[in-house]
């Protein structure tokens, strides 16, 4: 667990940002890594059963990121099909990197069994920024809904509607680091005029059920399989992850539709999101990559065996 500070530097305590905080926030933001050399290029990489599939532009400042995603190139309408979303939250490093190793080791033997699309970086401005929020500090993950006001949420749903009713399973692949508690979460609570309240980050993996449709095999399926690559999270003291009720051994559930998380866009029946907790000192960046992986897998051999 780290420690938060009690006052973020930006707007004034109990009063919601307006423009000229948002500036100063943004003011504060230094470009930390490059989307078109660290992403964009492995996206475009030719690999065998996929296609690349450019979706959008974002459009931030002057910066341009050419969004795109990687689907089936044999696609066939019918089979099992499943949705990977990485980069949501772009500063969440593993979940891009793992969408990426997904596609190179796994995407192959899929050839005639399973339609894949994959969105490995959701959000490229969060990627270089190594931010949680995007340029206009709106959280991309909190946007998901009809008149989105981000850019990212609002390419998202239209690539994903180009195959609507079409997905079995949606897996959305996040981390939980030490910078939520750091600097995310004082961030927003100044953000929205509130008072930040503490918290702790939890040690390990764990995933993320839909209240309103839980699938809770599923779930399950995801734990045991990561569990083989690295460490689950434990329940706290009060019996629960960040503050939500842990269901099974590394299992809590949110309203994903209701709060306008990716989960929720493809209207899929089963859906998982993964947190990992790079910062551990029982991990490493490999393993967490891995895990995402693992993740990913488990959710294509539920549903072919569906």
């Amino acid at each position: 667990m780290s420690t938060a500070p009690h006052f973020y530097p930006i707007g004034t305590p109990g009063q919601p940002w307006g423009p000229a905080e948002i500036a100063a926030w943004r003011a504060r933001q230094r470009r930390q890594r490059s989307y078109a050399d660290e992403v964009l290029r492995a996206v475009l990489r030719p690999r065998a059963g996929l296609s690349c599939l450019p979706y959008g532009e974002i459009v931030h400042g002057n910066a341009r990121y050419p969004v795109h995603a990687l689907a089936s190139s044999d696609w066939q309408a019918g089979r099992p099909t499943l949705l990977v979303t990485g980069g949501v939250h772009g500063y969440e490093t593993s979940g891009v990197r793992g969408a990426l190793a997904f596609a190179d080791a796994q995407a192959p033997r899929c050839a005639g069994r399973a339609n894949l699309l994959i969105v490995p970086c959701v959000s490229p401005w969060g990627w270089e920024y190594i931010q949680r929020w995007n340029h206009d500090a709106v959280d991309p993950n909190r946007s998901f809904r009809a008149n989105s006001p981000a850019q990212e949420a609002r390419a998202l749903q239209a690539l994903v509607a180009r195959y609507a009713g079409q997905f079995s399973a949606h897996i959305d692949l996040h981390e939980t680091t030490d910078s939520d508690e750091a600097e995310f979460r004082p961030a927003l609570a100044a953000r929205d005029g509130k008072a930040f309240e503490p918290g702790s980050i939890p040690d390990g993996f764990y995933v993320v059920d839909d209240t309103e449709a839980p699938c809770p095999e599923l779930q399950q399926a995801v734990v045991a399989a990561v569990a083989r690559v690295t460490h689950i999270a434990p329940a706290d003291e009060h019996g629960e992850i960040i503050k939500s009720p842990v269901v099974a051994p590394g299992v809590i559930r949110y309203k994903l539709r209701e709060w306008g998380l990716c989960a929720s866009v493809s209207g899929a029946p089963l859906t998982c999101t993964t947190e990992v907790y790079p910062d551990s000192a029982r991990t490493s960046p490999a393993e967490c990559v891995a895990a995402q992986v693992a993740a990913v897998c488990a959710v294509l051999e539920f549903i072919l065996a569906a």
